[in-house]
């Protein structure tokens, strides 16, 4: 895709790819006092390994916003996508419009998934209103479930909450301060998508 993007999160995922249960595992930790702060953690190893990999890993509703209308295709980031929501835009007169879902199909099978046009269909006339994301696509990505997740993903997510709860403060004055191990990568390295958009 050609000019400037943005992604947003509509609504978060409603679950994460790794349980409490499975975390307190990994950490060897049977009391209940750490719960919310491991709980945070989950989220906080999810979050970072989906900027990484560049691809959702639970189901949660993205928001792709684009300045103008591409030539050939639309690449939606963050696979896997499971379903275009929508695709609406914004004319010149402020007034919100939806493309018509016939004028177009969307390829989940592609990483990233795209969106094309259907055969002698062209992407809406209108002079767009000249603001950032006038273009908006509205879709949902992420695994159907934390089952479908390649167990590679989890145990990266496991190593990064093991790390978060050991090494808890910014600076270690007087220890040795390590980063992430080393599998952190090589677990994630072949699940990585790479989009240029």
């Amino acid at each position: 895709m050609d000019g400037h993007w943005s992604l947003r999160v509509v609504t978060p995922p409603a679950s994460e790819p790794v349980t409490l249960a499975e975390a307190k595992l990994h950490l060897r930790v049977d009391a209940t006092d750490d719960d919310a702060l491991i709980s945070g953690l989950i989220r906080a190893a999810r979050e970072h390994a989906e900027q990484i990999l560049g691809r959702a890993l639970m189901t949660q509703t993205l928001e792709l916003g684009l300045d103008d209308w591409p030539r050939d295709e639309i690449l939606l980031p963050m696979p896997p996508v499971q379903s275009v929501a929508s695709i609406s835009y914004t004319d010149a007169a402020g007034v919100v419009r939806t493309v018509d879902p016939a004028s177009y199909v969307v390829d989940t099978a592609s990483e990233p998934a795209r969106v094309v046009l259907r055969w002698s269909y062209t992407w809406p006339a209108d002079v767009l209103q000249p603001q950032s994301g006038a273009i908006r696509v509205r879709y949902v990505a992420g695994y159907q479930s934390a089952a479908d997740i390649p167990q590679a993903i989890k145990a990266a997510i496991l190593l990064h909450i093991g790390h978060l709860y050991e090494n808890r403060e910014a600076a270690n004055i007087g220890n040795i301060v390590t980063e992430l191990p080393l599998a952190y990568r090589a677990l994630l390295s072949p699940h990585r998508v790479v989009t240029v958009l």
